[in-house]
């Protein structure tokens, strides 16, 4: 059984939300405040962590950059529906999705199922991606690139295992947001923009300057040939 840690301090959404995933057959923990949460990811490890951003003691942008310093563990935020800037920021910290408040808990659900589901595939034996310098081991997860071993969350993974399986094509954001969530949800494409970001930030020697994630402009992006 999967273990959900539900972290906001609003005790009716924890319930409404703890309520929904038990449903689902998820296990389910919860904290109301970042220091808690912080301490609950690191000793009971969770699956995946469903964080609100504004939380007292320590807010969830922070909870989210500490985390990101030690662990890949699947992050859903919780934000208001407004707070555009907070979610920029929050998946620029190592964000895989959100969700905005008030939100649709079937909706929640659904976006913890297909963040498991990308974790499942990326654990499952499988083949082996070397493309432009950079080598990808499917069943570990693993990603090295010019000898340097590139820790990426599981959105970065799959988006990373999406462009470099067909290097030089062409994807529209839509078309990556549709490969990492696998949801037909209304969709923030700004969001992949964040999590190209990161990931250049950790594949890229000179993240100014890339060489393997290249931006096609006004239309989206792709990998680069080997060629190039």
């Amino acid at each position: 059984m999967k273990t959900i840690l539900v972290v906001d301090d609003e005790p009716r959404i924890v319930d409404l939300a703890r309520d929904y995933l038990e449903h689902a057959g998820f296990a389910v923990l919860t904290a109301t405040d970042g220091p808690s949460a912080l301490r609950a990811a690191r000793t009971r490890k969770p699956d995946v962590l469903v964080l609100d951003l504004g939380l007292p003691g320590m807010d969830g942008l922070d909870v989210a950059r500490e985390l990101r310093r030690e662990s890949s563990i699947p992050i859903v935020m919780l934000t208001a529906r407004d707070d555009e800037v907070d979610r920029i920021l929050g998946l620029e910290m190592g964000a895989d999705d959100y969700v905005t408040k008030p939100f649709s808990p079937r909706e929640l659900v659904a976006r913890i199922r297909a963040i498991l589901r990308r974790v499942d595939r990326q654990t499952e034996p499988g083949d082996r991606i070397e493309a432009g310098g950079v080598s990808i081991e499917l069943s570990r997860m693993k990603v090295e690139a010019g000898g340097r071993v590139v820790e990426l969350t599981p959105t970065e993974f799959q988006l990373l295992v999406t462009m470099a399986r067909q290097p030089g094509r062409i994807f529209t954001r839509a078309q990556l947001l549709d490969a990492v969530h696998g949801l037909a949800f209304e969709s923030y494409e700004r969001a992949i923009d964040a999590h190209i970001k990161n990931l250049r930030r950790k594949l890229e020697e000179d993240p100014s300057r890339p060489r393997y994630v290249l931006t096609v402009y006004g239309v989206g992006y792709r990998f680069a040939e080997a060629a190039e």
